[in-house]
């Protein structure tokens, strides 16, 4: 199992202290961060879109290019790209060319996204949610499978013999598709042969064990191989040498996420009970040290079959130089106990 990170570049108001970190500081926060990820060896970067002030990232592509740069080896992917709002020609491009920039380490993580502050900016209609989704998707498969191409569909003017340049390093493009846990997302994604990536933002990992199965015999009924069939968990959390001090220096930037969520979408804020039991044993919260997370990451790996796991440490700007730390543990104490229990080759 590869182990990664992921991070939407989160900028808010630092509950602690108030300051907000300017966003070219975050930005060549994030080049450091992924720097590191690669020199301890770990094998995924992801970073996600998003459109609102408290964000450092509207445009993955951009930074993947520069950390593209700065890096050997590891994969470089967006997490997710809101392909609905998209145009799928142009997104194809901007990673194809980040492909050819890093030599074949790019990775496009389609998806609807679980923020929709992009359909209105880019005149997209929510009303089309799952249409435009649909469509999208199928347009920039055929795009990475077909040169020229000839297609027409209901959202963009249509292609007559296109060539859309640059083709990737290789003979494709790796384009996985993101979910929440739909189980119809897991269909898809295995009908069509696709990686699917598991954004498990609440709640126990184990849950997502049966979309996993579902997804992998849609595979089969689909007629792909099991090498086709590539399954990446998220979670969310941060690793520190000591138990408690991990779990002291993540709540006041956990519960200020709840907070934003209960403004925007109504949740309930949780209690600190609540986020203690979250965090006992990295149960939903993959919080602690070490041994905890790598623990968890042991058990919720073999029940689920994940591929891939990818850890968000950075929520509402978790400090940097806590989250550098967080990586190093990564990559020097949890990604040796990971590839001494799967035999992931160093």
């Amino acid at each position: 199992m590869e182990l990664g990170v992921y991070s939407f570049g989160d900028r808010p108001a630092d509950p602690v202290t108030g300051e907000q970190v300017p966003v070219a500081q975050r930005l060549a926060e994030t080049l450091e961060r992924i720097r590191l990820a690669d020199e301890l060896g770990l094998g995924f970067y992801g970073l996600g879109e998003h459109h609102l002030e408290q964000f450092a990232i509207s445009n993955p592509a951009t930074v993947l290019a520069a950390a593209a740069s700065v890096t050997e080896q590891i994969t470089l992917s967006s997490a997710v790209t809101v392909l609905s709002t998209e145009d799928p020609v142009r997104v194809y491009q901007q990673f194809t060319t980040l492909d050819q920039l890093s030599r074949g380490r790019a990775e496009l993580l389609a998806g609807r996204g679980s923020f929709t502050e992009s359909f209105p900016l880019f005149g997209a209609d929510l009303a089309e949610y799952d249409a435009l989704f649909e469509e999208k998707l199928a347009l920039l498969l055929r795009l990475d499978r077909e040169d020229p191409i000839t297609w027409s569909g209901r959202f963009r003017p249509p292609l007559t013999d296109a060539h859309v340049y640059p083709r990737p390093y290789g003979r494709r493009l790796r384009i996985s598709v993101g979910t929440g846990g739909h189980p119809e997302s897991s269909v898809r994604a295995g009908l069509l042969g696709l990686p699917v990536v598991y954004a498990v933002i609440g709640g126990e990992p184990e849950r997502f064990a049966p979309l996993v199965d579902l997804y992998r015999r849609a595979g089969e009924a689909g007629e792909h191989s099991p090498g086709d069939l590539h399954v990446t968990m998220s979670a969310i959390g941060l690793v520190a040498e000591n138990s408690q001090d991990a779990k002291e220096s993540f709540y006041p930037y956990w519960l200020e996420t709840m907070k934003y969520g209960a403004r925007a979408r109504g949740w309930q804020i949780p209690t600190r009970a609540e986020y203690d039991g979250y965090t006992r044993d990295a149960a939903a919260l993959f919080v602690g040290s070490p041994d905890e997370v790598a623990d968890r990451l042991i058990t919720v790996g073999k029940l689920t079959g994940a591929d891939r796991y990818a850890l968000q440490m950075d929520w509402s700007g978790v400090p940097h130089r806590k989250v550098m730390k967080a990586i190093e543990l990564l990559g020097t104490e949890v990604l040796p106990r990971i590839r001494k229990e799967f035999g992931t080759a160093p």
